[in-house]
């Protein structure tokens, strides 16, 4: 039987990613074939280094059979990119070559609708300068999507998902709109009825302590709760406002599927701490399953061989489900 294969983007250069890459293809237990695109003299000689053996079977972007591919050997689509050192730092040196992999791959996608997509990381501040908040946007920017898409950090026990992404704190507030909150909670509940066949349960935070304010007006009289009310009107299974400080206690979260908050940390902190690297960040509303394992660059790890391939080996199980 033939299986839809599993587009990779490697991404950073300098980052742990094909560390973990080679790990989780150790496990070699997946169904899907699986194309990596990225510089195969980066891939071999990072194998050779951190003491992996794998066959590379060197695949023409333009010649690609999807009845012949197997994860018996590693699928290579090569980028090239030049580099001095193999464990070098971050640069914005990668740039062009991240962006080739990323736009090989968006034209590979779009060509092979049946195809979906795991991207390993970037850095925010040298790839994406001020352009983008995340790979989300970029995305979202590159697939006529802005302004469509949602993030979701999955887990099967508990899910959450940020209505602002990678904001410094002090602009979240100018951000908020009711307009987001419906249509997060519109994509999420479409995905949880596609991939699950499940009605979720969503709680909605607040955004001020104890979802309250000192002020007239607050975001949660303005925004939130008017949102909810939409949405309640329209029967989605949503509750809330709750208070960030409460909403993730056992007896509480465990009434949910998911949680939405207002900002990044307010829901990122705890599902890592509760979950770890057992949470893939999906987005919603591409013309394609995007995943990202939830973990950064994280250079510093970079060849010692100690790195968690945890979050990379749920996003590829996923995808095989």
């Amino acid at each position: 039987m033939n299986y839809k294969p599993i587009i990779v983007i490697a991404g950073e250069p300098h980052s742990i990613f094909l560390e973990i890459f080679f790990k989780a293809k150790k496990i070699n237990n997946f169904k899907r074939p699986i194309i990596i695109i990225v510089s195969k003299k980066l891939l071999v000689q990072q194998m050779k280094r951190l003491g992996f053996n794998f066959k590379i079977n060197l695949i023409d972007q333009n010649k690609i059979n999807f009845d012949n591919l197997d994860n018996k050997k590693i699928n290579l689509v090569n980028v090239d990119f030049k580099f001095k050192k193999i464990f070098d730092k971050i640069s914005d040196k990668s740039n062009l070559y991240i962006a080739e992999c990323f736009t090989l791959g968006l034209k590979l996608l779009k060509k092979n609708k049946c195809a979906d997509l795991i991207n390993g990381p970037i850095s925010k501040k040298n790839f994406l300068k001020e352009d983008f908040l995340g790979i989300t946007e970029y995305l979202a920017n590159k697939t006529n999507k802005k302004n469509k898409v949602a993030m979701l950090i999955y887990n099967k026990e508990l899910s959450v998902s940020p209505i602002t992404t990678h904001l410094p704190v002090n602009k979240i507030h100018k951000h908020l709109t009711k307009a987001k909150i419906i249509n997060q909670v519109r994509l999420i509940t479409q995905f949880y009825k596609k991939e699950f066949s499940k009605n979720p349960k969503i709680a909605i935070t607040g955004l001020n302590p104890h979802c309250e304010s000192n002020y007239k007006s607050s975001e949660e009289d303005n925004i939130i709760i008017p949102a909810i009310k939409y949405l309640l009107n329209k029967k989605y299974r949503v509750n809330g406002p709750f208070a960030a400080d409460t909403i993730f206690m056992k007896e509480q979260s465990k009434k949910y599927d998911v949680i939405i908050g207002m900002y990044h940390d307010q829901v990122l902190t705890p599902i890592k701490t509760l979950y770890g690297f057992n949470a893939i960040n999906i987005t919603l509303g591409l013309p394609f399953i995007r995943i990202s394992p939830d973990h950064g660059p994280n250079a510093s790890m970079l060849g010692k061989n100690l790195s968690n391939p945890k979050s990379l080996i749920e996003s590829i199980k996923f995808l095989n489900k």
